[in-house]
């Protein structure tokens, strides 16, 4: 008989053990928001609502929840996971605090989130200035990518409607700070919205504009070197005369919806007026070329809007709309940029993708769904998703190196967070020994010294 192979070892498994942590990659997330002053800002910010004698800072529950989020936590009650790990985590409120908490932050509505969205500008200026050349403002530029994420509610809760996709849930509007291919991105504005606003709803890109703006360090607040990019639901006329409104101010690459005048004026485009689109090395973009339209269909914008068109052979088997042309696929976009190439313009405009993969962590990282059942506490549960992705965005930047930099959240959570490892206390000192053949080990104690070599916030 043939001997099996690749059968798992027996084990026998039992309750009681000591001096092991789990989770305990965590550390790197707590020394970030250390380092970053994240824990005294929250902790300054909330100071408002801190009961007389209460024993827990309402700044510290907050960055546990967001802490427990960045770990892969879902919900409220799984603030668990770092109450059972003190010497990791420190002492952590009971759930009826917790809830207690987030219920207070939700009555006393904007106020609170005021507080802790100027906690969070404040920190993010430091952390970028701590970060240097990993800064995404590094080349002097910061790009904010505006787009809408859909939340699915799975039961009753305030403001749950149905949606454009005809799902049930929430449509909720977010901006990212775009990091660029060498990182990833952090969150600047989540506003909470009913799931049957509009995808093109001009007052709620406005007000997340106001909202990311004020989130950016104070010298991109105003300035062209501020670049607000989003998809065609930005393109409506009272959304595009607010940015031209702020011309001097804000550069924009807005996508525009593909309408009938400006069908008509691609068709009458010459061919030698294409140019080839490029690729991000500089060489030719395959089946893709770009032009700008001019004349008529101009008419009724902002004074120095320019409208791109694209047109690129469709992928195998993909559908033309009534919209595309000579079976090329058609997109649009307007800018307020006049001294770059068309075909680097439109290859700016398309890096607007990366804030799909934003999305994409954000749903991995409790905006799956909305936990709570008002909308003024779901509202303070976005903030909650917000540092959580402002950590796991700033620890990288702050941190890692090479191809790490871009590990979304999944893999952090896989490789680095999970790791195991002992507490040992010796010298009234605590010592966490990692794993040695944990293969990501190396990278975990790393990261910590780069972090420890930071300096500590004034």
């Amino acid at each position: 008989m043939s001997k099996r192979i690749g059968s798992y070892p027996r084990v026998r498994v039992s309750g009681g053990g000591s001096g092991v942590v789990s989770q305990a990659g965590g550390v790197l997330l707590v020394e970030t928001a250390r380092r970053a002053g994240l824990a005294d800002a929250l902790s300054a910010a909330l100071a408002p609502w801190r009961k007389p004698r209460a024993v827990h800072d309402p700044g510290k529950i907050l960055l546990d929840l967001a802490l427990t989020v960045a770990l892969g936590g879902d919900c409220l009650a799984d603030v668990a996971m770092l109450r059972s790990e003190p010497g990791v985590f420190g002492a952590v409120a009971s759930d009826p605090t917790v809830s207690r908490l987030v219920d207070t932050l939700a009555a006393a509505g904007p106020r609170a989130l005021a507080a802790v969205r100027r906690a969070r500008a404040d920190v993010r200026e430091r952390v970028w200035r701590l970060a240097g050349q990993a800064a995404p403002d590094a080349n002097g530029d910061v790009v904010v990518d505006i787009d809408g994420v859909l939340v699915l509610a799975h039961s009753e809760k305030q403001d749950a409607a149905s949606t454009w996709k005809k799902t049930f849930g929430h449509h909720p509007l977010f901006a990212f700070v775009d990091h660029g291919q060498e990182g990833s991105g952090e969150p600047v504005a989540g506003l909470l919205r009913p799931g049957n606003a509009g995808s093109n709803t001009a007052a709620d890109h406005i007000a997340a504009a106001h909202v990311a703006l004020a989130q950016l360090p104070k010298k991109y607040r105003r300035g062209r070197r501020t670049l607000i990019r989003t998809d065609s639901a930005g393109g409506t006329h009272d959304f595009l005369n607010w940015l031209a409104a702020r011309g001097r101010w804000l550069s924009y690459s807005v996508g525009m919806t593909i309408t009938d005048a400006i069908h008509q004026a691609v068709l009458k485009i010459p061919a030698w007026a294409w140019t080839p689109a490029v690729e991000p090395g500089g060489e030719i973009r395959d089946g893709a070329w770009v032009a700008e339209l001019a004349g008529d269909v101009l008419t009724g914008w902002p004074k120095g809007m320019r409208l791109i068109v694209c047109k690129e052979r469709p992928h195998p088997g993909a559908q033309l709309r009534f919209t595309d042309a000579d079976g090329m696929r058609l997109t649009c976009f307007a800018t307020n940029t006049t001294d770059v190439p068309i075909a680097a313009l439109e290859l700016r405009h398309r890096r607007r993708a990366r804030a799909e993969d934003r999305i994409r962590a954000a749903r991995d990282t409790g905006l799956r769904n909305l936990p709570l059942r008002d909308a003024a506490q779901n509202q303070v549960w976005l903030e909650i998703v917000q540092i959580a992705l402002d950590l796991l965005a700033w620890m990288p930047m702050l941190a890692l190196t090479g191809t790490a930099r871009r590990w979304e959240p999944k893999r952090m959570r896989l490789r680095l967070f999970s790791a195991a490892a002992q507490l040992v206390t010796t010298g009234r000192r605590r010592y966490l020994r990692l794993a040695g053949h944990w293969p990501w080990t190396d990278v975990i104690t790393s990261a910590l010294e780069r972090l420890h070599a930071l300096p500590n916030p004034g």
